[in-house]
């Protein structure tokens, strides 16, 4: 049986997903403090070894069992992995070889939008005139952080290569979202995000063997700042992060569990400010501005119960 719309609506449901939020908004900045030490695969590479650890040993000391999944929910397991995991973090580790932290956060912005657009297209979720113009307010938000592309490039690079890498970040956490649904119902988060992080771990670790980038040099020369952000990344923004994501996205679903990402720029701001120095520009204050006030739009607009609507084709009982 489907939680009740009270347990749905809970202020511990709310807390948790504030706090993914700021998680990985700080998952900007420890990506950056990788940037340049660590070839960008193999940096996913051991975020995601770390995590699987991590998840693992979670299972371990509670005495949970890995769930066997059906052949069919196996197939959606590897498009969770391969778009989720694999597909993401490319994206987010070359991404931010190229542009700064707080710019990558507020084109990332535009996720809640984007899953929304997608719900509504895929799940046949309502897209209100509220909702409707949040999305837009996001989408014009993402278009002024992008073309203010003063301050946003690297070391004299151009952004535009970094801008479409972190674009890419969006279109496959979309796919991760949206796609999700069912097996969180059927399988639990706890399950799907364990099956789902380890598929995309072996996806990770199989590329950086085949292309080379499998450097045990590079790996003895990380500094100790470096394994923090790795830990950090691995263990706060990857298992702890996704559990509660996704037990979000199983109680209240992917629109409004993502539109909690409003807290990522704000907090990936911040702290570039703080610990790398990072300066906004107008254009990316006004962009990132609009793309909240987008956010919170989305997050008021709330449409149908989600037990009256069929993700994916299988609707639970």
């Amino acid at each position: 049986m489907p939680p009740s719309m009270h347990e749905r609506a809970s202020p511990r449901l709310y807390l948790q997903l504030a706090l993914v939020s700021a998680i990985w908004g700080g998952t900007f900045i420890a990506g950056r403090l990788l940037a340049g030490g660590v070839p960008p695969l193999l940096a996913a590479s051991l975020r995601f070894g770390i995590a699987s650890l991590t998840l693992l040993a979670f299972l371990a000391a509670t005495r949970t069992p890995l769930a066997r999944p059906s052949a069919r929910q196996a197939l959606q397991l590897l498009l969770l992995g391969g778009f989720g995991i694999f597909g993401y973090n490319l994206c987010f580790f070359y991404g931010l070889q190229l542009v700064s932290a707080a710019r990558a956060s507020l084109i990332v912005a535009l996720n809640p939008a984007m899953i929304a657009l997608a719900s509504w297209l895929l799940l046949k979720e309502a897209l209100p005139p509220l909702k409707l113009a949040g999305v837009a307010l996001c989408l014009a938000g993402a278009g002024l952080v992008i073309v203010g592309k003063s301050g946003g490039a690297l070391a004299g690079m151009h952004p535009w290569l970094g801008d479409l890498l972190i674009l890419g970040c969006v279109g496959s956490w979309v796919v991760y979202s949206v796609a999700s649904r069912g097996l969180s119902r059927s399988l639990g988060p706890l399950q799907t995000v364990t099956w789902s992080i380890l598929l995309g771990t072996a996806m990770l670790c199989a590329a950086t063997w085949i292309l080379g980038a499998a450097d045990l040099a590079a790996i003895a020369r990380l500094r100790p700042a470096q394994w923090a952000s790795l830990l950090y990344l691995g263990a706060l923004g990857s298992a702890l992060a996704y559990i509660w994501y996704y037990d979000g996205i199983q109680k209240i679903g992917p629109t409004r569990s993502g539109a909690f990402i409003a807290l990522n720029p704000l907090t990936a701001v911040l702290l570039g400010a703080a610990l790398l120095g990072e300066r906004l520009t107008p254009g990316m204050m006004m962009g990132g501005a609009l793309a909240i006030l987008g956010i919170v739009l989305c997050n008021l607009a709330i449409g149908p119960s989600w037990s009256k609507l069929a993700p994916l084709g299988s609707r639970q009982a």
